[in-house]
């Protein structure tokens, strides 16, 4: 066994599922339940099998499609994503900026626009 490659793999996914929905899933389920034990062995054993999945198709396509290929993919692929939150944050927080037009044009306070 590659004892780098194992560390850089073990890092990657350790610091990829910190506060990932994933674990907030898990301490959701946690939380309501005083059976922990049994949330891990289900969190942990359903992590590995999604990992084997994983380095399944990952060995299969590599040897299909070229590893340079196949690194370049994931990257577009973080990269359109990454690009896509941005965006998407970008325009909640627009949204999230304007002023409420609930109060009407002539600029009445909420208080103002209850009281009629």
């Amino acid at each position: 066994m590659q004892l780098p490659l194992l560390a850089s793999t073990f890092i990657t996914v350790f610091l990829a599922e910190l506060g990932d929905k994933t674990q907030l899933a898990i301490v959701t389920i946690s939380g309501t339940s005083n059976r922990t034990g049994a949330v891990f062995a289900g969190s942990a054993t359903a992590l590995v099998l999604a990992s084997l999945l994983g380095a399944g198709a990952g060995g299969s396509l590599s040897a299909v499609i070229p590893t340079n290929a196949l690194q370049l993919a994931a990257s577009l692929g973080f990269l359109v994503i990454g690009t896509r939150l941005l965006l998407r944050a970008g325009s909640e927080a627009d949204a999230t900026s304007k002023p409420s037009t609930e109060a009407g044009a002539a600029g009445e306070t909420e208080a103002e626009g209850e009281a009629k």
